[in-house]
């Protein structure tokens, strides 16, 4: 079921560490039908870090321990490399099924047919690919995210001539997705004076951020491809005098939230880290299992902003 909203904070709560977990009771039943119906283990290869991540992965393994399955993480932090070792270590373990959280889309194909020489089926999480390559996908959509941003950005300028920043995540997967849909939305009044990575690094962010207020004093807006990131750019661009920057961002985390309410941001777009692993994993059971679920599915989006942030959907299935 969807993660409740904020005035719903009820959400089981499990401290694992990464490596295999064995569930106890959930959403099957030991008895229910026939021999493949015994627990299944799934990888899931995680991407980064960031609270994104985290919360992702938080939800995962929520998720296989109230669906009886064993869980076996990995993480490729950024790296495309490392993602295919990870790919690779979990077909040594003769996991039923990987979930993927990709550090790169075009590394994608090249994972997905590793995992099929070893008959492996693959769930994407955040973005997805052609269905037919793959056992399903959880999908972020994340131009539309970036969308979401650019629409509020275009209100608020109201028909002025603005100049915005792009602080961006790592090349080569969500973050293109994210910076290309808002981008591509903002209006002719609203120019783009610079766009650099932040790497979903806070330390990076904080110095790509300070160089931007340097180089561009008359800086109206910051897009900034997570919450991490957006903190810090707030801090470089309060260092820097350039407080009037206004920043729009990704997640809706609790923090942010609270960023809104006291106008550190202006507006940010929930996409539930806890809703998008907790799909994951039942779909993935579900589509194993041949019974009824979506190939593709949506995570839910929303824009949120002083105005509505107490009634944001919640990010992480736990507090960090």
């Amino acid at each position: 079921m969807p993660t409740p909203a904020r005035r719903r904070r009820t959400f089981p709560v499990l401290i694992l560490g990464t490596g295999l977990l064995l569930s106890g009771c959930g959403l099957y039943s030991a008895d229910s039908g026939s021999a493949d119906d015994g627990p299944l283990t799934l990888g899931f290869v995680n991407g980064g870090d960031s609270r994104f991540h985290t919360c992702l992965q938080r939800s995962v393994e929520i998720a296989a321990k109230n669906n009886f399955a064993r869980l076996v993480t990995a993480n490729s932090r950024q790296d495309a490399a490392t993602e295919l070792s990870n790919i690779e270590d979990m077909i040594a373990r003769e996991v039923d099924a990987i979930i993927l959280q990709t550090v790169d889309t075009d590394a994608l194909k090249r994972d997905i047919e590793k995992a099929a020489e070893a008959d492996i089926p693959v769930f994407l999480t955040s973005v997805s690919t052609d269905p037919d390559d793959i056992l399903g996908a959880v999908v972020v959509d994340l131009e539309a995210v970036g969308r979401l941003d650019a629409q509020w950005v275009a209100d608020d300028a109201g028909g002025r001539d603005v100049q915005v920043a792009v602080v961006a995540g790592a090349p080569g997967a969500a973050s293109d997705l994210l910076t290309d849909g808002f981008t591509k939305a903002l209006p002719a009044n609203a120019e783009v004076v610079a766009e650099q990575p932040g790497m979903f690094d806070a330390d990076r962010a904080e110095e790509v951020a300070a160089g931007m207020a340097r180089a561009h004093p008359g800086l109206d807006y910051a897009f900034v491809a997570n919450e991490q990131m957006a903190f810090a750019a707030r801090r470089a661009f309060d260092a820097a005098g350039a407080d009037r920057v206004r920043i729009v961002t990704v997640n809706g985390t609790d923090e942010a939230l609270d960023a809104l309410k006291d106008g550190r941001f202006s507006a940010t777009v929930s996409n539930s880290a806890g809703n998008t692993g907790e799909l994951a994993v039942r779909n993935t059971i579900a589509l194993l299992r041949d019974r009824t679920a979506k190939k593709i599915a949506r995570t839910p989006i929303r824009l949120v902003t002083k105005d509505d942030a107490d009634t944001a959907p919640l990010y992480c299935p736990a507090d960090y």
